[in-house]
């Protein structure tokens, strides 16, 4: 479906498999992360917790900062700080998430789905690179030619900067056209985005130790890559794919009216009452997640000190190394297809951006507008 869209070419009927993809899948996962979670918990604790859905950032933040007989100089400052001056913070910054608990309001773990602006940007920047090393390729294709027509080797190819920056321009509307055309086709490993649902379990360095023993002894869970922050924050990181239990999954959907969530999507109700297996084509039986094993110490550093999560974001925004109006259409596309399954709407004539043309953002935001039949607001009117 991508492949179409960044070619131009939408079906009727996109729309509507865009939203039945997007329920399934959040749903899919939802239930999925919270299974792992509850798993993960009570191999490593035996005491009972409980779980708190959370929508802001301020909710997990005030809830680490409630901890008893917290010794930590470190932690100690930083919820000094907070309490300070919290609306430093980003409290309001929204989460999709679940805490949970213990009987003394402790935090065990949590788990979160990425919201979709987030996974725009995600998928944005993996196709921004792709694309911004396609045109690479290419320039450096005009220069070889060029070096051979005069007769000599590339590295003594002296190209004025004024050139280069042509030669980039005109490989750039190469792949443009070649989108237009649909010659070109995308690299499936740049969608690849492993951790839109993930998972984080908070104890002491012994209890960790001792489950990622036990995850790597466990033959239904494969850990595909593992990865140790360093400095200020330390944790460990894995992409893990486990085994989804789709018969227990689907009965849930209907077993707890879960379909109500959904009556907003554009699909009648008696067809979402159903449940998720008429919308599911061939699903996969397996799911992967991000885990983040972390200590309470790294966990506060993480939401409180240098390395804040909501920083990272930022600078990863401010961090791209392709800027040209390609990337840009990249990420209204990705945006615009991810407005398109949450909203209302289930059919559509056609896709308001081409990969070939130039946008600003006030048009992404007046199409998403449309999509969920909010009036524009301007002063002339």
């Amino acid at each position: 479906m991508v492949d179409r869209w960044f070619c131009g070419r939408p079906e009727p009927s996109d729309a509507l498999r865009l939203t039945e993809i997007l329920i399934c899948d959040g749903f899919v996962i939802g239930e999925t992360l919270g299974t792992f979670s509850e798993m993960l918990l009570a191999t490593i604790y035996q005491e009972p917790f409980q779980k708190r859905p959370i929508q802001f950032k301020g909710e997990l933040r005030d809830t680490l900062c409630r901890a008893a007989n917290v010794e930590d100089t470190r932690v100690l400052e930083l919820f000094a700080e907070y309490r300070r001056n919290p609306d430093f913070y980003y409290r309001e910054a929204p989460i999709n998430g679940v805490l949970y608990l213990d009987g003394k309001d402790q935090l065990l773990g949590l788990y979160r789905v990425k919201r979709p602006r987030r996974i725009a940007e995600k998928a944005n920047r993996k196709l921004a690179h792709w694309i911004f090393q396609t045109v690479q390729d290419l320039a450096h294709q005009k220069a070889e030619e060029r070096a051979w027509r005069l007769g000599i080797p590339l590295d003594a190819l002296v190209t004025p900067e004024v050139e280069m920056i042509q030669e980039f321009i005109d490989a750039e509307k190469e792949i443009a056209r070649a989108f237009r055309e649909c010659s070109i086709r995308l690299d499936r490993a740049a969608l690849n985005i492993a951790d839109v649902g993930g998972l984080k379990i908070i104890a002491d360095a012994e209890r960790l130790h001792r489950l990622e023993t036990i995850l790597d002894g466990d033959p239904t869970i494969r850990i595909h890559e593992k990865e140790n922050y360093t400095g200020r924050y330390q944790a460990k990181s894995m992409i893990v794919d486990i085994l989804w239990d789709a018969e227990q999954v689907c009965r849930r959907f209907v077993d707890h009216r879960s379909w109500t969530k959904y009556l907003n999507r554009g699909i009648p109700e008696d067809r979402l009452r159903r449940g998720l297996e008429p919308m599911m084509v061939k699903p996969k039986p397996n799911l992967k997640l991000e885990l983040i094993l972390a200590t309470f110490p790294d966990m506060v550093e993480s939401e409180f000190g240098a390395s804040i999560h909501e920083e990272r974001i930022i600078a990863q925004r401010d961090n791209k190394i392709y800027k040209g109006y390609i990337p840009t259409n990249v990420e209204f596309l990705i945006g615009y297809l991810f407005d398109v399954g949450f909203s209302p709407k289930v059919d559509m004539a056609e896709i308001p951006f081409k990969l070939w043309g130039r946008y600003l953002p006030d048009t992404l935001i007046s199409h998403t507008r449309r999509l969920h039949d909010i009036p524009e607001y301007d002063l002339l009117y």
